[in-house]
């Protein structure tokens, strides 16, 4: 099961103000997610971002804020419990959802799950979801896996979304992980 960038959605879920500080691996969360929102606005990938309670947990970060992506807000822990972002999803006619944010065990894992239980494929990259614990994370991993929720990295996404070298994409894409 091969992503492919023309039946992808990227979904960055929960990356807020008042949790960042909090993840044990924050830097690794923004930069994944970072690296793969200029991949997919290379590659015409639509993306998606949500708010858990942003009245409470603070707006999302500012180095991902100003992006200037669709947001939207939510209550549930779960992207597929929110009605409006559920609608969203299923409108885009995308049937790959590759996920990043925070916190893995909670919104990422939940929001994993619904996805995949109304027909998505789910793809969860590693290197850019994150939680306070990395234990929690670990389990959360363990859990999808189990689940045959996929596991990837950024450049398993970067790569399969790309198919090929010798493009334009892929040079431009290239030059940005050489300098990583």
């Amino acid at each position: 099961m091969l992503l492919n960038a023309s039946k992808s959605l990227l979904l960055v879920v929960d990356i807020q103000e008042k949790l960042f500080p909090l993840q044990a691996e924050k830097e690794l969360v923004l930069n994944g997610t970072k690296f793969l929102i200029d991949v997919a606005q290379i590659l015409s990938v639509p993306i998606l971002m949500s708010e858990q309670y942003p009245k409470g947990l603070g707006k999302t970060i500012p180095e991902i804020n100003a992006y200037n992506l669709k947001s939207f807000e939510k209550m549930c822990f779960s992207c597929a419990e929110d009605e409006s972002i559920a609608d969203h999803l299923k409108n885009t006619k995308r049937s790959q959802i590759v996920i990043t944010g925070m916190e893995a065990h909670i919104c990422v894992l939940q929001t994993a799950f619904g996805l995949q239980m109304q027909g998505f494929q789910v793809f969860v990259v590693e290197d850019a979801i994150s939680s306070r614990q990395i234990s929690d994370k670990k389990a959360a991993l363990k859990r999808m896996t189990h689940c045959s929720i996929q596991i990837v990295t950024k450049e398993m996404v970067c790569y399969e979304w790309l198919q090929k070298s010798g493009t334009d994409a892929f040079k431009e894409i290239n030059n940005m992980i050489k300098n990583q």
